[in-house]
């Protein structure tokens, strides 16, 4: 007698959601992805840095972090932004994050964090079999952070590399890599050269995927609509409620960025989850133009440039200002001098289109995958600003568990249940 599919519903469009869907779809299950929205990745995975960062994974809590924060503070266009809240789960996501500010965790994260990205890296190379990287612009031009304080650069050159393919770049040398860093050149220490990282455009990877997901057998979307609550019955979830109605499957999942907090609440779940507001701006590459070639991270202004089809993508900051993804003209306006500062000919900036998004984001910078307290409720959320880089990854790996397989490698403190 043929057994029945599984069904699943997944809460949440954006490119967690969507590889997740595609991973459970492969493995067999009957897959309903839920989205409140009329599109998916209209959130955090639409005009993010587009990154593919498998081999720098720097958790942002790491020894100093704590001085650092409050300098960064004091800076006009400073990478932090901080606005108290009347609402504990700000304090109590900052209190883990201060107790992750230590060398040993950073250590720990990092290494786990590179073997998930080991990962992701192979699971984004099967996509590529079924979603053309042609339809999002994807390019592997590499990955160059600079520094401009001698003392950071010496002590991130100290650091044990995670591969082989790191170069050290005296600024001469980053500036003859990377033409785009001549008018920086003088302002830098040095810096890091990374082979094989990527950029692409997520928003653009995330339909690629939905058309995909939409030719699959095993696969549904519903569009427009909102989860509203999980329905708890004898120990598990027995339905999810939606504007849609009630639905029901044999497992769910919560992929659902920010959103996914208030939805575990609904359940009884704490999820250690903070959304750290942060900003892009994607302006015109013409002719006239010296974009980068390479993906660049100026580390210590915290902001990245990546070329993306013929768009400039500048993305930057950290605001803790609570789920308020307004776009603020003054944080722009400073993410657009810091630009002009270091590359005055990169892109038309006059005709650039702000964003600002929510990076749900943990304690330590780990996403978490797995199992919940509750059998057939599933998670799959936190990547922080790195969702791009390891939905694929996680996707994998959440597959793995809801068959019953153990994961490529030990979960520690990505598993729920840890």
């Amino acid at each position: 007698m043929q057994q029945t599919m599984q069904q699943v519903i997944i809460i949440g469009g954006g490119v967690v959601g969507l590889t997740s869907a595609w991973w459970l779809a492969e493995a067999g299950y009957k897959v309903t992805l839920l989205e409140r929205n009329d599109q998916v990745a209209t959130a955090a995975s639409f005009r993010n840095g587009g990154q593919l960062s498998y081999r720098y994974v720097a958790p942002l809590a790491d020894a100093g972090v704590p001085l650092k924060a409050l300098q960064w503070l004091l800076q006009k266009d400073g990478p932090l932004r901080f606005r108290p809240e009347a609402d504990w789960r700000q304090w109590r996501w900052i209190a883990g994050f201060l107790r992750n500010c230590n060398a040993a965790s950073n250590a720990r994260t990092t290494a786990k964090l590179l073997e998930l990205g080991e990962l992701s890296r192979a699971g984004m190379a099967e996509l590529e079999l079924q979603v053309s990287p042609d339809d999002y612009a994807w390019r592997d031009a590499g990955k160059l952070v600079v520094y401009r304080s001698p003392e950071i650069f010496r002590r991130a050159v100290a650091r044990p590399a995670s591969s082989e393919a790191q170069l050290i770049l005296t600024p001469q040398q980053a500036a003859q890599r990377e033409p785009a860093l001549a008018q920086l050149q003088g302002a830098l220490a040095g810096g890091i050269f990374t082979e094989g990282e990527a950029v692409a455009d997520c928003h653009a990877f995330c339909r690629t995927l939905e058309a995909r997901l939409r030719q699959h057998p095993n696969v549904s979307l519903l569009l427009k609509g909102e989860a509203r609550s999980l329905i708890v019955l004898k120990g598990k979830i027995a339905g999810v409620d939606t504007s849609a109605g009630p639905l029901t499957a044999d497992h769910y999942v919560l992929a659902a960025g920010i959103q996914s907090r208030d939805l575990a609440a609904t359940a009884g779940i704490y999820l250690p989850l903070y959304p750290l507001k942060g900003y892009s701006l994607s302006a015109p590459i013409g002719a006239q133009h010296t974009a980068p070639e390479i993906s660049v991270t100026d580390f210590e202004r915290k902001v990245l440039y990546a070329r993306i089809g013929n768009q400039l993508r500048v993305a930057a900051m950290v605001d803790m200002v609570g789920e308020d993804a307004s776009v603020d003209a003054d944080r722009i306006a400073g993410l657009m001098r810091l630009a002009r500062e270091a590359m005055p000919h990169g892109a038309d900036y006059d005709q650039a289109t702000p964003w600002a998004g929510l990076r749900p984001a943990t304690p330590n910078s780990a996403p978490l995958v797995g199992a919940s307290r509750y059998p057939n409720l599933w998670l799959n959320l936190g990547h922080g600003p790195l969702g791009f880089t390891f939905a694929a990854g996680t996707a994998r790996i959440l597959a793995d568990l809801m068959r019953g397989k153990a994961p490529p490698f030990s979960l520690d403190f990505l598993s729920p249940r840890h």
